[in-house]
C-alpha cells in the first residue's frame, strides 16, 4: 500500500513538471510566434517606405522641355544612385498646342566633398535618361504609314549627361533636409550620329546645357 501511494506520488509530480513545460513551450510559442509577426509587419512597412519619394526636382531646359518637375528616390551604400520621374512642358512656339514629356532618368554621384560648414560639392554627377513627348505625332515603333526601316530611329530618343552639384543642409527645423543647386551638359544618340555623319555639326551643337534645384525631403 505504502509502495501505491509513493508510485502515485512520483506519477503526479511527473505530470506537474510535464503541465509547466508544456504551458511555458506555449507560452514560449506565442511568444516567437508574436515576434515573427511583428519582424514581418515592420518589412511591410520598410517595403512600402522605400516607394516615398527622397527629394523633388525642378529642372528647366535639357532637351526635355522648358520646365520639367518631378521626385526621385537614392539609394546605395553612399546614396550615390538616383531614380527620377519627370514631367515637364513644351510651350506652343511654333506648333499648334503646348505639349507635355515624360522623362525616366537614372543618376550617379559616386562621391561628395565637404566645403566646410554646412556646404557640399559632388564634382561629378553623370547618368542617362529617355525622354518621350506625349503625343500621337512622336512614336516608339515606326507606323505602318511608312515604308520598313525608312526611318532607322524612334522620335523617342535616350541621353546621356554629365555636370555638378553643390549642396547645402537646412538643418532638422526646415521642411527640406537639402537643397542642391546643378546644371548638366547633356547629348542624345540622334544628334551623336548626326555628328558622326555631318561634318558641319560642331561639338558644341549636340550639347544641351540646363540648370535645376533638388529639395531633399528625406
Amino acid at each position: 500500500m505504502k509502495w501505491s501511494i509513493i508510485r502515485v506520488g512520483i506519477v503526479a509530480m511527473f505530470m506537474g513538471m510535464a503541465t509547466i513545460v508544456l504551458g511555458m513551450t506555449d507560452d514560449d510559442r506565442e511568444q516567437r510566434r508574436a515576434e515573427r509577426h511583428q519582424r514581418k509587419l515592420q518589412q511591410y512597412k520598410s517595403g512600402w517606405n522605400r516607394l516615398i519619394p527622397k527629394y523633388q526636382n525642378v529642372q528647366y531646359a535639357g532637351s526635355m522641355g522648358l520646365l520639367s518637375l518631378g521626385v526621385g528616390w537614392d539609394y546605395g551604400r553612399k546614396k550615390q544612385w538616383e531614380t527620377e520621374i519627370m514631367f515637364g512642358l513644351i510651350p506652343r512656339f511654333s506648333s499648334n498646342k503646348a505639349k507635355v514629356t515624360f522623362t525616366l532618368k537614372q543618376n550617379y554621384a559616386p562621391w561628395e566633398v565637404s566645403l566646410g560648414g554646412k556646404w557640399w560639392l559632388e564634382p561629378l554627377v553623370t547618368g542617362l535618361y529617355m525622354n518621350t513627348v506625349l503625343s500621337d505625332d512622336f512614336w516608339v515603333k515606326e507606323p505602318e504609314k511608312y515604308p520598313n526601316n525608312y526611318y532607322k530611329f524612334s522620335t523617342r530618343v535616350r541621353h546621356i549627361f554629365t555636370g555638378q552639384r553643390i549642396a547645402f543642409d537646412l538643418g532638422p527645423h526646415s521642411p527640406f533636409r537639402r537643397i542642391t543647386a546643378f546644371y548638366e551638359l547633356s547629348t542624345c544618340d540622334l544628334y551623336i550620329i548626326s555628328s558622326a555623319t555631318n561634318k558641319y555639326v560642331r561639338t558644341w551643337d549636340i550639347l544641351s546645357l540646363s540648370f535645376g534645384v533638388k529639395l531633399h525631403i528625406l
